[in-house]
């Protein structure tokens, strides 16, 4: 009885703490050595992304450098049907915002280990994925797929680097295209908000994002300047040297003994004027 029960443990699911199953993954069939891919369902809150539902996608970690989009793809698709792989080099949300650039203008994908969602395309994949007996590999070079490693892997993207000039035009065309058609979008997206916008009875305007603001009068400037002036002043530190204290007071006796010279001119015109009565 004893060994049945080794043999019906072994045939189960390997869970390790954190909520990962553990999947063996072995090259070819006649490859003694074993990878292990650790997967979970995926549930981030923040990453509410469509393209990562959290009902039919699968977190998967450790995945080895000669497994691409599509290895993965054919690899994953025993447990049901893949609507569409992601491989990173680090977990994060979606990068489902902006154009796609092209492989072209793109900079060239990080060799390593990586993070990857496999996302199904019915949820009943992801507890057969979850359910895999850990000691049945899943198997990445097969006799339908053939996974190219070593020389004819570097030979293969070195052919590839080479790009032909009708691909790349059409590429640019392309995303000039695209380009030109949200540029446009954009300008009258704003157009129609500037011409929404009203002045209300004391002429404020309501500033939203692509608002262009109205040329201020020079006396605005002016008052503008001045109120920068003051603020400057105020965080200054008067008087917090002695060099600072010693100016302080020559500015002042020099103030003073200007004052009294005016005051001075002032008596002796008046004098001239004979309107000086001093009772």
């Amino acid at each position: 009885m004893a060994p049945s029960k080794k043999k019906h443990a072994s045939n189960q699911a390997c869970v390790i703490p954190g909520g990962f199953t553990v999947l063996s993954v072995q090259f070819n069939s006649d490859s003694v050595a074993q990878h292990k891919l650790y997967v979970k369902e995926h549930k981030v809150r923040s990453d509410r992304s469509s393209h990562r539902p959290m009902d039919r996608t699968l977190f998967v970690l450790n995945i080895p450098p000669y497994c691409s989009e599509d290895v993965a793809k054919q690899m994953f698709s025993q447990f049901g049907s893949v609507q569409s792989v992601e491989l990173r080099d680090h977990p994060g949300s979606s990068q489902d915002s902006g154009p796609k650039v092209s492989k072209f203008f793109s900079p060239a994908a990080k060799q390593g280990f990586k993070v990857g969602y496999v996302v199904f395309e019915n949820s009943s994949s992801i507890a057969a994925a979850k359910s895999h007996p850990h000691n049945v590999p899943l198997v990445v070079c097969t006799e339908k797929h053939r996974v190219k490693t070593g020389t004819q892997k570097w030979i293969q993207q070195y052919t590839e680097s080479f790009i032909h000039t009708d691909n790349l035009q059409k590429i640019v065309d392309s995303f000039m295209e695209g380009y030109d058609k949200r540029k446009k979008e954009e300008e009258e997206k704003q157009k129609e908000q500037a011409e929404q916008q009203q002045e209300d009875e004391e002429g404020w305007v309501k500033v939203t994002r692509g608002t262009k603001a109205r040329p201020h009068s020079e006396a605005a400037n002016k008052k503008t300047l001045q109120k920068e002036i003051r603020k400057k002043k105020r965080k200054e530190l008067m008087n917090f040297y002695t060099w600072q204290h010693r100016n302080t007071q020559k500015e002042h006796i020099a103030e003073l003994r200007k004052k009294f010279e005016e005051d001075k001119q002032r008596i002796a015109l008046l004098r001239a004027q004979r309107k000086f009565k001093p009772y």
